[in-house]
């Protein structure tokens, strides 16, 4: 037993925003979770889900992951000093062995690196990354099918588990 569970504390995420387009246009290898670089009045723009993540993505410079193109909205009462630019890159909190790990994997098998979801988990911002390859429009004409396939089956099967014939 982990000590956060031993702790009572639990895995509670408040969900600010998902890219779910992520998930149609690209097959996901593996995810990852990680923090991120905050100002103080971002956290509070986050606290009132006031963030996109389309058209955001990673990218490795000068040895630090940053997360470029996610836009959080500016925080209605920081003025001047608590201000910050929409979409600034942001750096995100992974070691060093990840970073190197997944730089190598983005450059030898032309993967990319995008953010499948933004969340508050135990107070604290983690971001979930997304290693993923591109499909081509067939292979999402092919996805589709697949899932259409199987909710028709799953539909089949329950209507015949209750006992009723499938119109």
């Amino acid at each position: 037993m982990s000590g956060a569970k031993a702790a009572g504390l639990t895995d509670q995420r408040k969900i600010l925003a998902n890219n779910k387009k992520i998930r149609h246009d690209y097959d996901v290898l593996n995810t990852y979770e990680a923090g991120i670089q905050l100002f103080g009045a971002e956290v509070k723009s986050l606290r009132d889900a006031k963030v996109q993540l389309k058209d955001s993505y990673c990218r490795v410079e000068r040895g630090e992951m940053l997360l470029l193109g996610m836009h959080i909205s500016p925080y209605a009462y920081a003025i001047g000093f608590g201000s910050f630019h929409p979409e600034r890159p942001r750096k995100l909190l992974l070691h060093r062995r990840e970073i190197d790990v997944l730089n190598d994997r983005m450059a030898q098998d032309a993967l990319s690196l995008l953010p499948l979801s933004i969340y508050f988990r135990d107070g604290k911002v983690k971001i979930e990354l997304a290693l993923a390859k591109g499909r081509k429009r067939h292979d999402k004409r092919d996805a589709i099918g697949d899932r259409d396939s199987k909710r028709d089956l799953a539909r089949e099967l329950a209507s015949r588990r209750k006992g009723r014939p499938l119109s």
